[in-house]
């Protein structure tokens, strides 16, 4: 795993927590939801293909 993965992934995560902070005191609740979904999804694209390649290496290991 690349150590810039790691920096996006904090990166997203400091960022959508003060979006919600933000969106949550203002009483937008839906949209500060909204915004920790997006930023969940966004972080699981990245991290999708580290994920298929684990398996696919556990997979080798033990000749399945």
């Amino acid at each position: 795993m690349e150590v810039g993965l790691i920096f996006k992934i904090a990166a997203v995560g400091i960022l959508v927590s003060v979006i919600y902070q933000v969106l949550k005191h203002s009483g937008r609740e839906e949209q500060a939801f909204l915004t920790s979904l997006a930023g969940l999804v966004l972080v699981l694209f990245w991290i999708i293909p580290y994920i298929k390649d684990l398996f696919q290496s556990i997979k080798d290991i033990f000749s399945l």
